[in-house]
């Protein structure tokens, strides 16, 4: 059965979904864009500083079911510009330093807000 994940350490949801859902095997994050908590957006700083908040984002939601980056199975990374793969790879790899999840990087049309990163998130839940 489906149940909606909620953390005041993230950017709450603007929309109509929610910051991640589970069904207890497995926990799916909403894209996570470069917005602090306290909604500070961070579009105009580099494409690291963009990774670091999106991954923040994905880390207090994990965190709030018990869970930390190496619980993550999967990862799709959206760039607004695919030449600042490097850049993106760089700070990401802060995250995932050991037995990296499996991960997917495209370039897409745009972003929302104009932010040059998104970033979502697979996961194993615990038993």
């Amino acid at each position: 059965m489906k149940r909606v994940i909620d953390s005041a350490e993230a950017p709450a949801a603007v929309g109509a979904y929610s910051q991640a859902t589970t069904d207890g095997s497995l926990l799916f994050t909403a894209g996570q864009i470069p917005l602090t908590p306290d909604g500070d957006l961070l579009d105009d700083e580099g494409v690291d500083v963009q990774t670091r908040q999106s991954l923040e984002n994905i880390k207090a939601i994990l965190e709030a079911e018990g869970l930390n980056m190496q619980d993550v199975l999967k990862v799709t990374v959206y760039l607004a510009d695919i030449e600042d793969f490097d850049v993106m790879n760089d700070a990401y790899g802060e995250y995932f330093r050991d037995n990296p999840p499996a991960r997917s990087a495209v370039q897409v049309g745009a972003l929302p807000k104009g932010v040059d990163v998104e970033i979502e998130a697979i996961a194993a839940q615990r038993d």
